[in-house]
């Protein structure tokens, strides 16, 4: 199920990352996918609950 939202910033309001991270996602291996969590979470997100 799809939740993300970045329709009036960079930034998705449920998840933390940017709507390019977003696009990118399926193609990111676990190492870039970890150091995007690593990021979001440095951050106060996500603001929904992730795997």
């Amino acid at each position: 199920m799809a939740v993300c939202s970045t329709l009036y910033d960079d930034i998705c309001r449920g998840c933390g990352r940017t709507a390019m991270e977003v696009a990118n996602w399926v193609f990111m291996n676990e190492a870039e996918k970890h150091e995007v969590w690593v990021r979001i979470r440095a951050q106060g997100y996500p603001r929904r609950n992730n795997p």
